[in-house]
């Protein structure tokens, strides 16, 4: 059997090409339901999640994410050797509706091999969670940003092309199927192996027509998620309450309050949109060293902590739905060329003391602050079904970046 194509027969390269494209979206695409049925499992508020869950959801990702990412370069290679190759012609281009329905499905398994795993891929470098890429050249993409917005449009379109795909396979191997059984032509016959010649029809269905019908169907799957409002974004958790602001010496005007937990090996930063403080501050310190205090209220609903956001919301971890605050209450202290807040931070109806170290910089009516510190989230009983550090590492940091004026009294 040659290696090249002849305008009458597909070549060995083609073909392995083909059959290694088949074999590998059989085996992403149910390790790719498998994976999301049981990451539902574990983000779900109400089911508790254990090590083996975890364990088996991160396996099963990482599966599916690897074979995504070998047949965007399968499919990119073939898509090279197509164009360097003639193509054999259909055997049905004298039947033009069945001829053009062929190519447009074509046209649309070659799309959709290319920007289903694409997608999925920048899903994978804009969000933040488990599941790394099984593979040694990182985990991040050139030009894509760790963003919600990038992440959520990503996961949306991976969704909706996905079905393309899964329609465009369907279609193939029905007509594959028809082909064999019903015309009983060799269109079937020369894509196995050995050498499987067959004369094409005079008339062609020609590329235009059907590279516009795929368009088409690419553009009214995406328009239609669009519509039903899939691309929309709602940041925060349902049923969270805003927090009321607060009267303050001191009044936040810019800030971030930032968490970062390790799954599996990697890091997951988040960020909490809505929480309130209560600054008190002078230069000089009381007799007792005390330069002011701090009361911070935090609104756990509003925490965004990529791909396992639901999950932290669970019973098993913040346990939103009972416990929707925590909160920080502190001293501010000198402690060398810094400072220190050395107080308490209650989590799930747990209070645990500890100390911030941060940095102050005013400037006139300005203050510009920075730090943070390192809990256990066992001490807030966080993620007790969750014993095993490789799968959810016990250490939480706690960061804090802020600038506050003061109030005009």
């Amino acid at each position: 059997m040659p290696l090249t194509n002849t305008p009458k027969a597909y070549g060995a390269v083609t073909k392995t090409f083909h059959w290694l494209t088949a074999i590998l979206i059989f085996t992403a695409v149910p390790l790719g339901f498998f994976a999301n049925d049981l990451a539902h499992q574990v983000r779900d508020p109400a089911i508790s999640t254990t090590d083996a869950t975890v364990a088996r959801a991160a396996l099963l990702f990482s599966l599916h994410k690897t074979v995504g990412v070998t047949i965007f370069f399968v499919a990119l290679a073939r898509i090279i050797w197509t164009l360097a190759q003639p193509k054999p012609a259909l055997l049905n281009g004298d039947r033009p509706a069945e001829a053009r329905l062929a190519e447009t499905v074509h046209w649309l398994l070659y799309g959709s091999l290319v920007a289903v795993p694409m997608s999925g891929w920048i899903h994978h470098a804009s969000t933040t969670g488990f599941a790394p890429i099984w593979w040694p050249f990182g985990q991040t993409l050139p030009f894509v940003p760790r963003d919600a917005t990038v992440a959520e449009i990503s996961a949306t379109v991976h969704y909706v092309l996905q079905w393309v795909l899964i329609g465009s396979v369907g279609l193939h191997v029905a007509g594959a199927l028809k082909h064999h059984v019903l015309d009983g032509d060799a269109t079937l016959r020369r894509m196995l192996p050995g050498h499987h010649p067959a004369e094409p029809t005079r008339d062609q269905p020609g590329h235009a027509l059907p590279i516009i019908a795929a368009l088409a169907v690419w553009t009214a799957a995406l328009g239609g998620a669009a519509s039903l409002g899939w691309f929309a974004q709602d940041g925060s958790a349902p049923g969270t309450a805003a927090l009321q602001q607060v009267e303050s010496d001191w009044q936040v005007e810019t800030g971030s309050l930032e968490i970062t937990v390790t799954q599996m090996g990697s890091e997951i930063t988040g960020s909490f949109a809505d929480w309130t403080a209560d600054i008190t501050y002078s230069r000089q310190p009381d007799p007792d060293g005390k330069h002011g205090s701090v009361d911070v209220t935090i609104a756990i609903g509003s925490l965004s902590l990529g791909s396992v956001t639901d999950q932290a919301m669970g019973k098993d971890f913040f346990n939103a739905e009972e416990y929707p605050t925590a909160q920080f209450e502190a001293d501010i202290l000198n402690a060398g060329e810094g400072k220190i807040a050395r107080g308490t931070l209650t989590i799930r109806g747990q209070t645990v003391p500890v100390e911030m170290p941060f940095t102050l910089t005013i400037d006139g009516q300005t203050a510009d602050a920075r730090g943070g510190l390192t809990v256990d989230r066992r001490s807030f009983q966080i993620g007790e079904g969750v014993s095993d550090p490789g799968s959810l590492a016990f250490e939480v940091v706690i960061a804090f970046d802020l600038t506050a004026t003061r109030s005009e009294k």
